[in-house]
């Protein structure tokens, strides 16, 4: 029997701490901020609040279920449900695992900053700095044969950071860590909100949070921005809920604890957005550059508009500064944890590896493939990776597995479950949440990013987005064929 399976949380609290580490992530910091300010301002949070409830409390309430349920990775929930289903698990946990491939890199770029900004080595151009000395970028395909020392050092150093939580026990590593790293990065966040509402201009940005632009809630475009922030800031559909639910012991408030995650997330984003945006009011007040010139997301606001910042905030700066990529780097290192977890559990599941043996061919394979965004040429590529696996997989596996628990499993059992010891009940309004809105939602979602994703591809994009469709159809495929070396993985669980 797998190691892992035998895991289980020693407290509730250690459970709520992981899954709100997972949840925060760099999307929290810097997507939001854009997203609402491209939205409608102080007007998205209208449909943001419904499809916190429509779309993410909803769907992570059927990760809880089934991990809770099932006790089992997700390639065993699947395989439990139905044997041709196996494939489509290791579909999702390869979506995921390639996912963190990238992501461990932009928390490397973070990494390299948090050193660079007690001195403010980005100097007076840090467009340039970041693009010619951090990335060493080229825009020649060549330019992949090219490693950048320090990107390759500091993506080495955060996967054996990730390899080293994770081959642990499953409070010695992930509990722990999440009980340290997520009040020190909350305790951040409050120290630089409350510092950035004493800036001259704070007013400027923290107005915008405030002022609804309501034409924008007619607008299509604007509640898919909401269902979009929600996927992406809540991991739905990387199977994370799942697997640290499957964790849980008997008697735990699966619909009490989904709801403290969500909100506890969402307050979050909403909150360090304050803080981002009295920041860029004070940027816009000193430099005279418009508000709507300075908001973006991504790394340009991480790494190029905040070192603009710091460059002008004077002493403060060195504080501010080492917190604010401080603050990128640990919720990019409790996102990180989770992600391993996922595909890490399923292997050990199925092959009967311990933990430490999982998590070392998994961060040796991961860190492989990340030396590619570690290149001149690796920022491009990590671009094209984030586009198709975002945009185009990840939403289609969400879709999938509300098809499959939706329609395919006995839906019933899933409520029965959760309203079994939680003290807020759910009944036939979620099923049809489930069953029909929420995958109309989705799939409006995924055309909307097949569509992007296909209309900004260029040639190279698209061959390395076909090389990723053949990827994520062979690698399944051998993964489902390989006969499980631990012998209950085909004794299917009690449904």
């Amino acid at each position: 029997m797998a190691e892992s399976k035998r895991s289980e949380w020693n407290s509730n609290i250690a459970f709520i701490m992981a899954m709100i580490g997972s949840a925060v992530g760099l999307g929290n910091i810097w997507r939001f901020p854009n997203v609402l300010y491209s939205n409608g301002g102080g007007s998205f949070m209208i449909p943001y609040i419904i499809s916190i409830f429509l779309l993410g409390i909803s769907f992570v309430l059927v990760e809880y279920a089934v991990g809770y349920k099932f006790k089992s990775s997700l390639i065993k929930v699947l395989y439990s449900i139905k044997t041709k289903l196996e494939p489509v698990a290791w579909f999702i946990a390869l979506i995921v695992f390639l996912i963190t491939t990238y992501y461990i890199c932009v928390v490397g770029w973070d990494l390299i900053y948090v050193f660079l900004s007690f001195t403010k080595a980005w100097g007076s151009n840090p467009d340039l700095f970041f693009s010619n000395n951090v990335l060493q970028a080229s825009d020649s395909i060549s330019g992949m044969f090219t490693i950048v020392p320090m990107v390759f050092l500091s993506v080495l150093a955060l996967w054996a950071i990730g390899w080293y939580i994770v081959q642990k026990d499953l409070n010695e590593g992930i509990g722990k860590v999440s009980k340290i790293l997520l009040p020190l990065l909350c305790v951040i966040v409050v120290v630089i909100v409350v510092f950035s509402l004493t800036l001259p201009g704070a007013s400027i940005g923290y107005t915008q949070i405030f002022t609804p632009d309501w034409s924008a809630l007619t607008n299509l475009n604007v509640w898919l921005a909401a269902f979009g922030q929600i996927v992406f800031s809540l991991s739905l559909g990387m199977s994370i809920a799942l697997t640290y639910a499957s964790y849980l012991p008997d008697g735990s408030k699966l619909t009490d604890n989904a709801l403290i995650v969500a909100f506890s997330n969402s307050g979050f984003e909403v909150f360090n957005s304050i803080g981002i945006f009295s920041i860029l009011g004070f940027m816009a007040l000193s430099t005279g550059i418009p508000f709507n010139e300075l908001v973006t997301e991504g790394t340009g606001l991480a790494f190029v508009v905040f070192p603009q910042v710091f460059n002008i905030m004077g002493p403060w700066a060195t504080i501010i500064a080492p917190l604010f990529f401080l603050c990128i780097l640990f919720a990019g290192i409790t996102s990180v944890m989770a992600l391993l977890e996922v595909i890490c559990y399923s292997i050990s599941e199925k092959f009967n590896y311990s933990r430490r043996k999982s998590a070392t061919i998994v961060c040796i394979v991961g860190f492989c493939i990340s030396i590619l965004f570690t290149t001149a040429y690796g920022s491009t590529f990590l671009g094209i990776f984030d586009a198709f696996l975002n945009n185009f997989a990840l939403l289609f596996a969400v879709l999938l597995e509300c098809i499959i628990f939706g329609w395919i499993y006995k839906f019933d059992d899933l409520i029965d479950t959760l309203n079994e010891n939680s003290g807020i009940k759910v009944g036939k309004t979620w099923k049809l949440v489930i069953k029909v809105i929420l995958p109309i939602c989705i799939f409006g979602l995924w055309v909307q990013g097949v569509l992007n994703t296909i209309a900004s591809a260029d040639y190279i994009s698209q061959i390395v987005m076909v090389c990723l469709s053949i990827v994520l159809i062979l690698i399944p495929a051998i993964f489902t064929i390989l006969p499980a070396k631990n012998p209950d993985f085909y004794k299917k669980v009690s449904r």
